[in-house]
């Protein structure tokens, strides 16, 4: 583990704590307390205190500068893949993390949901933690055997520099809809900031681009070998036949083709395994190594979850963006209807909202509004933002999430499907505070009761 720490809950004895300041925290409030749980040293911009304390200009730029001294040296041996865009961040991680793990290649994951080795070590609070973090998470993974790590790379991380220590053999772009505006403001800064992780590459670091993506330009950096995936790329697919229990398609690569079968669902599960087939060529695994065992890689928990329920079908995924909404409800046909259950997040881009509602509405039959991590903001603003401009008529609001699942399940009648949008595998949040709910136990408990 580091010894340095600018979380002072997480400090040990002897750990240096470093009393960062950002937009909303000042870690110089949290120096006593440091102290307390046995700091030895502090780094601040400001103060005198009870131990070893060394001023500086800028925590930050110090934190950067120890870490990268201390640990990069052990990073170097590492392969770090790091994967950034708006959606399939999660899905194409999770795939490659199974892939080279079935492989025989020892591969550690970090990201949305957790830290994984052999198996999940841990939660973490966010998609990308804090630097510190990640280098024990790193340092962790390392001291383990594992030499290769797939990282999950949020544009806040990189807005803010918080990873900017770190340099990566892989840069991963997925896609970028609309999201995280609230931050951003306008999609070029969004699209920018996730540029930053491919300004993050090694010398012999390569760049794996969607070329699909509308976007796809603000990636293909001139000074990295970028290779291509996507209908007209490098690594491409066609002739793509869904169906309820799987996909099938054609892949086409370095002038090759071969047939592919997955249990994933969706032309988007594709891209997400075309990430997974490009990085791992690259590493020059045999192509029919790799093809052999996509059969056997699972999505992560919360993404095309799929509960069956007489000869319907309920669908639990952490879709929450437009994009993710569009491709998921249009990823299944079914001879019935198609009901839906979502929300919006609390204190996040309201432009997305009304989208959201429009765009539900049209690819439904019918549809509840409910709660989707209210955070502190008011439940019936988050409504009223997602009924902004509309008219729809197909729909009714149950802000208690547990009800809306059973209100939706009770709506099935023969080869329906339900979709449950925008949770996933997470708990609730209201307020700051985590409330213990998992939508596919409140599928599987109500399910018991009928």
């Amino acid at each position: 583990m580091i010894n340095i720490q600018s979380d002072s809950r997480k400090i040990k004895k002897g750990d240096i704590f470093v009393a960062l300041q950002c937009e909303v925290n000042d870690g110089h409030k949290y120096i006593d307390k440091a102290i307390e749980n046995g700091a030895s040293k502090i780094i601040a911009e400001y103060g005198n205190y009870s131990v070893e304390t060394e001023i500086v200009e800028d925590t930050r730029d110090y934190i950067n500068k120890y870490l990268e001294e201390n640990y990069n040296k052990y990073l170097e041996e590492m392969t770090i893949i790091g994967i950034t865009g708006t959606n399939g961040k999660t899905t194409s991680a999770y795939l490659i993390y199974q892939a080279l793990n079935k492989l025989d290649i020892k591969t550690a994951y970090i990201g949305t949901i957790g830290f994984y080795l052999d198996k999940k070590v841990l939660d973490l609070p966010n998609t990308s933690v804090d630097i510190c973090d990640t280098y024990n998470l790193l340092m962790e993974a390392y001291n383990n055997g594992y030499k290769t790590v797939v990282l999950e790379v949020s544009s806040h991380a990189l807005a803010n520099n918080r990873l900017c220590t770190l340099r990566f053999d892989y840069g991963v772009f997925t896609n970028l809809t609309q999201d995280h505006l609230d931050f951003h403001k306008t999609m070029e800064n969004y699209a920018l900031a996730k540029q930053k992780l491919f300004k993050m590459l090694k010398d012999n670091g390569k760049g794996i681009i969607n070329i699909d993506d509308s976007y796809s330009k603000y990636f293909l950096l001139d000074k990295n070998i970028n290779i291509t995936y996507g209908k007209k790329g490098m690594c491409s697919f066609k002739n793509y036949k869904p169906s309820i229990k799987g996909t099938n398609f054609d892949l086409v690569i370095e002038d090759k083709n071969y047939n592919v079968s997955t249990k994933l669902i969706g032309t988007y599960n594709v891209y997400n395994l075309l990430v997974m087939i490009s990085i791992l060529n690259d590493m020059n695994i045999d192509i029919e190594d790799i093809i052999a065992i996509i059969p056997d890689l699972d999505a992560p928990n919360g993404r095309m979850d799929t509960v069956d329920y007489k000869n319907n079908k309920i669908i639990i995924d952490y879709a929450h963006t437009p994009d993710a909404i569009d491709n998921i409800i249009n990823a299944v046909e079914n001879n019935g209807k198609k009901y839906v259950i979502f929300g919006c997040t609390g204190e996040r881009d309201r432009l997305k909202r009304p989208i959201m509602g429009k765009l539900v509405s049209e690819l439904s039959d019918y549809f509840i509004i409910t709660n989707d991590d209210p955070h502190n903001e008011d439940e019936q603003q988050i409504v009223e933002d997602i009924l902004k401009n509309n008219d729809f008529k197909n729909y009714e609001v149950c802000l208690d999430r547990k009800e809306a699942i059973r209100k939706g399940i009770n709506l099935l009648k023969e080869n329906d499907i339900l979709f449950i949008l925008g949770k996933g595998h997470e708990e609730f949040i209201v307020g700051k505070t985590k409330i213990k709910h998992n939508d596919k136990e409140e599928v599987l408990k109500y399910l018991e009761e009928l």
